[in-house]
C-alpha cells in the first residue's frame, strides 16, 4: 500500500501559500499564465520567469509520445553537487503537484530565493547527495512535506476528486525550468529522469519565444496534430512578486 495524496489545484492561491510554508522567499510568486501566444497577456507576467508549472490532461497521444521518448533514454542515476538539475522521481500517488512545485523552486535561479533553515533548505541539503531512488524515498518519508501538502490540498476553487474512492484523476503536472547551466529542462516525476530541451540565451527566460517553442507549445502542438488532442491546460509562471 503506497501513499496517495489529494491532488493539488494549479492555482496561485494554492501554490503560493504552499511555497511560502516550505520556505520560498515572498520575493517570488507563482502567476497565472493565460496564454502562450498573446503578447498582451504575456506582458502582464513579472519577469524574469524562472520556471513554469504546467498541468495538462493525460491523453492517448501524450502517453504514446512519453512512452516512445522514454524508450530512447537511459535510466537517470545522477546525484551530487555536480548535477545540472535536481530531479525527483514520484512514488506517492497524485503527488505530481508537489513534485512539480519542488522542481520549480529548488532549481535554477529560484533556488537562490529559498530561506535558510527552512523546510526546503533542509530538504535540498538532504536530497543533493542521494541517487533518484533514495531521493524519492526521502520525499516519501519527509513528514513536513506531507503535512504542507495536506493543508494546501484543502485550498482552491474546485472540489478535489476522492482518490481513495477511486475517482479518476485526468491531469498531471510537469515543470519547465531554466537551470543554472542555461538549459531548458522538462521535469516530470513519472519519467526516467530530467529531459534537456535545449540551451537558452543568457537573457531568455522560460516565457521567451524560444523556451515556449521548445517546451509547452511543442507539447500542445503534438496534441493538436493528433486531431483529437486535448488542448486545455493550466500554467503558472514562477517569477518576481508584484508586491
Amino acid at each position: 500500500m503506497r501513499k496517495v495524496f489529494v491532488p493539488l489545484e494549479n492555482n496561485p492561491e494554492v501554490m503560493n501559500p504552499l511555497a511560502r510554508k516550505l520556505g520560498l522567499s515572498p520575493d517570488l510568486s507563482f502567476h497565472d499564465v493565460l496564454s502562450f501566444t498573446e503578447p498582451d497577456l504575456l506582458a502582464v507576467i513579472p519577469r524574469p520567469a524562472y520556471a513554469l508549472l504546467f498541468l495538462f490532461y493525460i491523453t492517448p497521444a501524450s502517453e504514446k509520445f512519453l512512452e516512445a521518448e522514454e524508450a530512447t533514454f537511459p535510466k537517470y542515476e545522477g546525484s551530487g553537487p555536480s548535477e545540472p538539475i535536481l530531479w525527483y522521481y514520484q512514488t506517492i500517488g497524485h503527488a505530481c503537484g508537489l513534485i512539480g512545485l519542488l522542481h520549480c523552486t529548488t532549481n535554477g535561479a529560484a533556488a537562490d530565493f529559498i530561506t535558510p533553515d527552512s523546510i526546503l533548505s533542509r530538504f535540498i541539503q538532504d536530497a543533493i547527495p542521494l541517487n533518484p531512488t533514495d531521493r524519492a524515498q526521502l520525499i516519501y518519508d519527509f513528514a513536513e512535506l506531507e503535512s504542507a501538502h495536506y493543508e494546501a490540498a484543502k485550498q482552491g476553487d474546485s472540489i478535489a476528486p476522492d482518490v481513495h474512492a477511486g475517482e479518476d484523476v485526468q491531469g498531471a503536472f510537469l515543470a519547465f525550468v531554466k537551470g543554472k547551466d542555461g538549459h531548458l529542462w522538462e521535469l516530470e516525476g513519472r519519467r526516467k529522469g530530467p529531459v534537456d530541451r535545449g540551451l537558452l540565451g543568457e537573457n531568455e527566460d522560460v516565457l521567451s519565444e524560444k523556451a515556449l517553442n521548445m517546451g509547452p507549445l511543442q507539447f500542445l502542438k503534438r496534441e493538436e496534430e493528433t486531431g483529437g488532442g486535448q488542448l486545455m491546460f493550466s500554467c503558472l509562471a514562477l517569477g518576481p512578486s508584484l508586491d
